[in-house]
């Protein structure tokens, strides 16, 4: 079963249909005993990172997530990505969940903020599964960005700056777009996440 972490940010139906749709059973919710149940741990989010992390502590699931995260394959999408790393700095600074290391900055680029529409995948070296996405189209909406060393990335965007788009440390993954408004391309891309993590 895959545990979707309900904390009120997060746009939960429609992630929660994707992976439906791909066959797998799922559920909503932020109880702890539930989450530990689960195979995997999906962390969606839309809005404000320091917000988000006000939610999760609110929820006393902070500490969970860490743990949970330690042993079983972790997804986070869009904010729900940006929850990952160290600490993010919009609207104050904010303690993430520090399952990857880096920080989470506001985009550095002569484009219009936030950042909306359909942009190109760059695939790095060395991450064969997801060769198949190289160049194909994805949905972003945010403005903040992820700061990780080279190691971490599994593809990056281009908005007038490099932008990662994946990431990945061990079974933790991390996805800048929206996979769930991405067609066939975000539906692929979470089976890419699923059989990485049987």
């Amino acid at each position: 079963m895959i545990a979707i972490v309900d904390y009120g940010m997060g746009n939960v139906a429609s992630v929660k249909n994707a992976f439906q749709n791909l066959g797998y059973e799922v559920t909503i919710t932020d109880s702890v005993a539930e989450l530990e149940k689960a195979s995997h741990i999906i962390l969606p989010g839309v809005g404000s990172f320091k917000a988000a992390v006000q939610e999760i502590e609110d929820r006393q699931l902070k500490e969970p997530l860490r743990q949970l995260a330690k042993d079983k394959p972790f997804l986070g999408i869009c904010l729900g990505m940006q929850l990952l790393f160290d600490r993010g700095y919009e609207n104050g600074i904010a303690e993430g969940l520090g399952l990857i290391p880096g920080e989470v900055n506001r985009i550095e680029t002569k484009y219009i903020l936030p950042h909306i529409g359909w942009n190109q995948l760059q695939i790095k070296m060395g991450h064969d599964p997801f060769t198949p996405f190289q160049d194909k189209h994805v949905y972003f909406v945010h403005s903040y960005q992820a700061r990780t060393e080279q190691d971490y990335l599994v593809a990056t965007t281009d908005y007038g700056t490099t932008i990662p788009a994946i990431v990945r440390s061990g079974h933790v993954f991390g996805i800048q777009f929206h996979p769930e408004k991405s067609g066939e391309v975000g539906v692929g891309l979470l089976k890419v996440f699923m059989e990485e993590t049987k």
